[in-house]
């Protein structure tokens, strides 16, 4: 779903690490630059945690790119404004009846490719080569994808395990934005080259879903009290945890209702929805999905 602009972020949401803090302007490229486009891709929390995501293949995707005129490489991501847990989960304030969300999800455009960061325990190859042209073609769209694409959205939920299976709700995070970016440039004629690309998805299995209604129907003056406390209820173990022994106590009532009790309330698009849980319950994946077929007589190969 679009949206018609990005609201303003409430003081009250705070990140732990600042959102693209090095961000810049995307330049305007001449036209007859060549530009390579690198396929970037690195464990999540990589900086932190060194290759220990990786191990689980939770990966964080990028793009970056090289101008052959200036010399000058540039990385482009989408990611969290608050990070994942805050994007994920809501927070239950004091006096607020309804979940309080700290989620949106941008665009950060900077200069420099930090080649260990991505090297180090992921990838950096060349998947293609543009024109200055169609680079700058591409920054218009990211300008009008990232004002109407503003929510994070963690899980993909799906019927069962089966490839062919339905899906209820897809995921929006950083590998859906790199794939958009690819199926662009294709649009515009970029060529890729035939290499294996894969990606993370945590998908949630569900039978089919049962709408809810959005925060005012809910949670409002004429709401379902009875509904908004079994959501309030939910959501309460995934709060951060202060102490070793809550963190089990909490681990202990997420199980209880996610696998025995096969619930789960899904935030998605500004509503709710009752997901019937099902077996098995969660899987990450990393599966391939090839990079969009290109137009042969465009520029470069």
């Amino acid at each position: 779903r679009r949206f018609d602009y990005r609201p303003k972020t409430d003081p009250y949401c705070q990140a732990r690490y600042t959102f693209c803090p090095t961000g810049s302007a995307i330049p305007v490229m001449k036209e007859e630059d060549a530009i390579e486009v690198y396929r970037l891709q690195a464990p999540v929390w990589e900086f932190k945690y060194g290759d220990l995501l990786g191990h689980l293949k939770i990966m964080h995707d990028a793009v970056g790119f090289k101008s052959s005129l200036t010399g000058k490489n540039y990385t482009m991501e989408w990611y969290e404004l608050f990070q994942l847990g805050n994007c994920t989960f809501p927070h239950l304030r004091p006096g607020m009846d309804a979940p309080f969300w700290c989620n949106q999800g941008a665009a950060c455009f900077y200069e420099g490719i930090d080649d260990a960061h991505w090297k180090a325990n992921g990838t950096l190859v060349l998947v293609t080569t543009i024109s200055g042209t169609m680079f700058n073609e591409m920054a218009q769209w990211v300008k009008h994808d990232n004002e109407t694409g503003i929510y994070y959205e963690t899980w993909t939920v799906q019927a069962s395990p089966d490839k062919k299976s339905t899906m209820w709700f897809d995921s929006y995070e950083c590998s859906k934005f790199i794939l958009r970016t690819y199926q662009k440039l294709a649009d515009l004629g970029a060529v890729f080259k035939k290499i294996q690309t894969n990606y993370t998805s945590i998908i949630l299995f569900s039978g089919e879903p049962i709408y809810l209604g959005n925060e005012t129907s809910i949670f409002g003056p004429q709401g379902n009290k009875t509904l908004a406390a079994a959501i309030r209820d939910f959501y309460n173990p995934f709060k951060p945890h202060q102490s070793v022994l809550e963190f089990f106590v909490d681990l202990f009532k997420i199980i209880d209702r996610v696998m025995l009790n096969h619930q789960f309330y899904l935030f998605y698009n500004l509503e709710y929805w009752f997901l019937p849980m099902k077996s098995p319950y969660l899987k990450i994946i990393y599966e391939e999905v090839p990079l969009p077929v290109g137009n042969k007589s465009s520029f470069g190969v």
